[in-house]
């Protein structure tokens, strides 16, 4: 996991959480859960990846 990857994370988070406050205040609740839902699935397709690294550098790890 690099820098990088730390950085795209949270500015997503920023960027989310700021489109969900507005939306919010404008009593848009259902379009603040999908712009929320969205950034989650943004970041769990960058992380899956990383995840999947681990578990194949500790399975070689082991030898298993």
């Amino acid at each position: 996991m690099t820098i990088e990857l730390l950085f795209k994370i949270a500015a997503v988070g920023i960027v989310v959480t700021i489109l969900a406050q507005v939306l919010n205040q404008s009593g848009r609740e259902e379009q603040a859960f999908l712009i929320s839902l969205a950034g989650l699935f943004i970041v769990l397709s960058w992380i899956i990846p990383c995840i999947s690294s681990l578990f194949e550098e500790i399975y070689d790890l082991f030898n298993l």
